[in-house]
């Protein structure tokens, strides 16, 4: 395996549920996947795997033809109680029996025999969403800066500068892609669309706006590229 990125370091200690009737096939996945870095408890049956989910289990491998209740049935069963990302593992291929697995409530349909490196990949996408959505849900802190994505609002160690809309959203882009460069056209495309009217020069701005409003307030002297920095010619990127 290649080295892992930050992203994907950070799935590392999470716990995965395997459920298949196959004793090889828990064998296999539980091996694997311990060695890239995740915690996995395994089930033999739909009523041996309900009792094992727990309220830390990140994403679950449900295969779908087990004896008893099948995969399908599972999956209808508990989707009403848990949002958990259920990726269903399967030897039927054709298009309707996809379609049935993300009917049941499936997040993703994977067929055997399949990759290993190709199961990661798609594990690994999963749990990045979720944590996505966790981030949004309960905002990300980082140099003493806060965002309350739900809220619409940026916090300075504690304090709400009560950013606009348009100053919240380019914050956020900004943000949200630590050192990625962005033009003024760019930014503009991205938090107006291409159908707005103004000029994306405004972005010059609202960008001195945000800035001000990051500094308010604050003993010490402020710089401009303290948290957005200019890159001359390009645009601008968030430094922290």
């Amino acid at each position: 395996m290649g080295e892992k990125n930050m992203d994907e370091k950070n799935m590392d200690g999470k716990k995965i549920l395997v459920v298949d009737d196959e004793a090889d096939i828990r064998k296999l996945l539980k091996e694997y996947l311990e060695m890239e870095g995740y915690v996995v408890q395994t089930a033999a049956s739909a009523d041996d795997a309900e009792g094992r989910i727990e309220e830390d289990t990140a994403l679950i491998l449900l295969d779908v033809a087990m004896s008893g209740t099948d995969g399908l049935l599972f999956c209808e069963k508990i989707r009403n109680k848990t949002e958990i990302p259920i990726l269903f593992l399967s030897a039927r291929a054709a298009q309707e029996d996809r379609i049935k697995g993300l009917k049941a409530g499936g997040d993703d349909y994977i067929t055997k025999p399949f990759g290993m490196e190709e199961l990661l990949a798609r594990v690994e996408a999963h749990l990045r969403r979720e944590q996505r959505k966790s981030d949004r849900k309960e905002g990300i802190a980082e140099d003493g800066i806060t965002m309350d994505f739900y809220g619409y609002r940026v916090l300075r160690n504690g304090r709400d500068l009560g950013l606009t809309k348009m100053e919240f959203q380019i914050t956020e882009l900004l943000f949200t892609n630590r050192g990625q460069v962005f033009t003024k056209e760019k930014i503009y495309e991205t938090v107006k669309g291409y159908d707005g009217e103004a000029d994306a020069g405004v972005i010059t701005e609202h960008i001195r706006r945000i800035r001000r409003k990051l500094g308010a307030g604050e003993e010490k002297e402020y710089t401009e590229t303290e948290y957005i920095e200019t890159v001359w010619g390009v645009g601008y990127k968030w430094i922290g």
